[in-house]
């Protein structure tokens, strides 16, 4: 059974916390130098972003990696931004995730539900969206289920279509619901320095 192989990773990675605006921040250094960003909802405990960072071949950081969360756009002049004008119709994926599955968004497609097909391809680890009309396809993996060395479901695989959205929902397997159940209280009992107005209280 590999799944501590990852939680052991986490526990051994150096953390740091930090809650601001209802959000705990938890900042990984793992050993090879990678680094791993999280931000997690105080009330409910659920993930809303993820980043990753490694060192450049120069030995410097590289650029932040979103896996979960808002893709990040970079800064634009304004000489840029009328060519993102008229890209902004273009689909834009996302991961973001509920607290029992993992969940997808593509936004900017129009197309019926009936237009699409999303499956798993066991060998390639992935899954696979397409469309009859040929206009979209992707493939994506799942990177938590590869932490954990654990087999992509088809049964734990659905997905809905409303306002131009495809959302695509995997159930979470109860290995990493518990896995990440133990993390979450790691995670509390990191001490989390309070940024900003935290220290100024009244008498």
């Amino acid at each position: 059974m590999a799944v501590p192989g990852w939680l052991e990773r986490l526990r051994a990675a150096r953390k740091t916390a930090l809650v601001q605006d209802g959000k705990r921040k938890i900042h990984y250094l793992f050993e090879d130098g990678k680094e791993m960003a999280e931000e997690y909802d105080i009330k409910t405990g659920q993930l809303m972003s993820r980043k990753w960072r490694e060192k450049n071949t120069l030995g410097g950081s590289g650029k932040w990696q979103v896996e979960v969360g808002e893709p990040t756009s970079p800064l634009l002049g304004a000489l840029e931004s009328e060519l993102i004008m008229e890209s902004s119709s273009n689909p834009v994926f996302m991961r973001k995730d509920t607290l029992s599955s993992f969940q997808w968004r593509i936004r900017n497609l129009p197309y019926p539900k009936e237009v699409y097909s999303v499956s798993v391809e066991e060998e390639q680890r992935c899954c696979v969206i397409r469309t009859t009309n040929k206009k979209y396809y992707k493939k994506f993996s799942i990177p938590d289920l590869d932490r954990y060395h654990l087999p992509l479901d088809a049964a734990a695989l659905s997905f809905a279509h409303a306002n131009n959205t495809l959302i695509i929902t995997y159930q979470k397997p109860k290995e990493i619901l518990a896995a990440e159940e133990q993390l979450q209280k790691e995670l509390k009992k990191i001490k989390a320095a309070n940024s900003g107005d935290g220290d100024c209280k009244t008498q």
